[in-house]
């Protein structure tokens, strides 16, 4: 039996690192292109899981398995991660943290829309968490400065992880987690990169601007980011139950708030107290509700 130390050690590097996730990206954005940064990010830690596994049980990727981790690891780092790094230029990090927390909200709105019958209680968390972000749209509402425009392209961002999420539960991925996760970094980064030369990033890349803590921050999401908090994550999902490794859905956005004033200042003024309180308060629901029965089907997700 897996001691309880070892669970919540684990649980714990998730919590803090996917949570500070928010914060190294408005540190990496400061200087450094948002759409090519995710790119290389992801591309980069994508490579070393996939070696990492050829070296370990042999690297074992079908053509079939392709092009369904092309579309999701497209919709999660391109779509998910690389519009939240352009969103964060503008928008506070705490913020940013707290509309991401919007994807158990979308995921549960595409079972619903694919014909899946979804309990009353969280059909009713649903319509709570979205009200519960509109706080954060409301004409002359103080969120650090963030337009309306940033704020809707954190929500898009979410959309389109919760869009990977939602089609990877049918998808025909790699059955080995890693390598299946490593797939879909490497091509979503791939997209990513795409992306940023399309909207003539290209010509922002400068690397004598680049500051020393926009690097460190850089690096800081692709090593403790995307591989030891990956590897934590699903070691505890195989070593403790799925409702609890399904609390960092609402935990993380808490860190990520806490980190956001502590480091960098960030303003939390009594609406944005107010909405997270009702966003959380219904993911939590949406979780508890949830997690045993659809997450135990879902295959591990990718973080910010």
């Amino acid at each position: 039996m897996t001691s309880a130390w070892r669970v919540w050690t684990a649980l714990g590097i998730v919590y803090v690192v996917w949570g500070s996730t928010y914060l190294g990206i408005r540190i990496v954005v400061e200087t450094m292109p948002p759409l090519l940064t995710s790119g290389v990010r992801f591309a980069l830690a994508g490579l070393v899981m996939l070696a990492a596994v050829a070296l370990t049980n042999g690297l074992h990727i079908t053509r079939e398995q392709v092009v369904p981790s092309l579309f999701i690891g497209g919709c999660m780092v391109a779509g998910g991660n690389g519009i939240l790094m352009v969103a964060e230029q503008d928008v506070p990090s705490s913020i940013a943290a707290l509309m991401m927390a919007a994807i158990p909200l979308w995921v549960i709105a595409m079972r619903r829309v694919g014909g899946e019958r979804i309990p009353s209680l969280t059909l009713a968390g649903l319509v709570v968490g979205f009200g519960g972000l509109t706080l954060l749209l409301l004409p002359g509402t103080d969120v650090g400065g963030a337009g309306a425009a940033s704020l809707l392209l954190c929500l898009s961002a979410s959309f389109f992880w919760a869009l990977g999420t939602y089609r990877s539960r049918a998808a025909k991925l790699p059955s080995d987690p890693f390598a299946s996760t490593g797939l879909q970094m490497l091509l979503g980064g791939l997209v990513s990169l795409a992306a940023g030369l399309a909207v003539g990033e290209a010509g922002d890349v400068d690397p004598g601007s680049f500051s020393a803590r926009s690097l460190a921050a850089f690096s800081y999401l692709v090593v403790a980011g995307s591989l030891v908090a990956f590897t934590a994550y699903v070691w505890v999902l195989q070593n403790a139950p799925v409702s609890k490794v399904a609390t960092y859905a609402y935990v993380n956005p808490v860190v990520a708030l806490f980190l956001g004033w502590l480091v960098l200042s960030e303003a939390i003024t009594p609406l944005v107290l107010l909405a997270a309180a009702v966003v959380l308060s219904s993911v939590a629901v949406i979780v508890r509700q949830e997690s045993t029965a659809a997450a135990e089907k879902a295959a591990p997700e990718l973080v910010a």
